[in-house]
């Protein structure tokens, strides 16, 4: 394994506040041989051109000029079959939960396997919300002192780039093998919570789930898909059993 499948790697930074955190993330990256920056809902529409960013580039503009703008975080994870959110906080729901070592190893993983990565940075004030994470495959948290785990968002994506060349440079990686999941076609995020919106709607078709009382049992479904790593093939299963659900309304 080595870095000429940098590009099977996107690096998603989400309702950035700061021109200079992009501009900052912009020279980590290309410094530790990354491309691909996407940036979703920034509070400065074209903040990649701000002249802080620029300057913070410190010669990563051919990263900036790239970049790419989002509405929303479905556009920006769409067609990657993994999906990281850095995130410090526990979560009641959402998606598993998993350190940053261990991560090293399912990029590396699905990289082998030519599957597309995504690692999604939060707003620098609160972090991913939960509604970010429900986009996301793995919820992943650095380990850093449990008194005051708060990294700099720039300092994080730094952090995530080290170690993730190294260890797709580590020989301990390259003949990682590969898993039974990582041969079929996982499905993305975007086509599970499609899937769940259709779910929902059958749920109070059939009288299961009541819109004025939800209670939690849409994030349980959520968290219990996000950890079964669904393929596309039990995505139109799915869907067909919620058509069936409609059917009956």
């Amino acid at each position: 394994m080595n870095l000429n499948k940098a590009h099977l790697l996107r690096w998603i930074m989400v309702e950035t506040s700061h021109p200079g955190n992009v501009g900052s993330a912009a020279r980590a990256m290309k410094t530790m041989g990354f491309q691909d920056l996407h940036l979703v809902n920034p509070k400065i529409q074209g903040i990649a051109k701000e002249p802080e960013a620029i300057a913070l580039a410190s010669g990563a503009v051919d990263l900036l000029e790239p970049a790419i703008e989002h509405t929303s975080l479905e556009q920006a994870v769409e067609g990657c079959s993994l999906v990281l959110g850095l995130t410090s906080r526990d979560r009641e729901f959402g998606p598993p939960a998993m350190d940053w070592q261990s991560a090293l190893n399912l990029i590396s993983e699905n990289i082998q396997n030519q599957g597309k990565t995504a690692l999604v940075f939060g707003p620098e004030r609160t972090g991913l919300e939960n509604h970010h994470l429900s986009l996301c495959t793995h919820r992943i948290w650095l380990d850093a002192n449990p008194d005051y785990p708060s990294l700099n968002l720039a300092q994080a994506l730094m952090v995530c780039a080290y170690t993730l060349r190294q260890a797709l440079q580590s020989s301990s990686l390259i003949d990682a093998p590969k898993s039974h999941d990582s041969r079929i076609d996982l499905a993305d995020p975007v086509a599970i919570n499609a899937m769940l919106e259709h779910w929902q709607a059958g749920l109070e078709a059939i009288g299961y789930l009541d819109p004025a009382n939800p209670k939690k049992l849409m994030p349980r479904l959520e968290a219990l898909f996000a950890r079964s790593r669904l393929h596309k093939e039990e995505i139109d299963l799915l869907r067909g059993i919620a058509k069936q659900m409609l059917l009956r309304k």
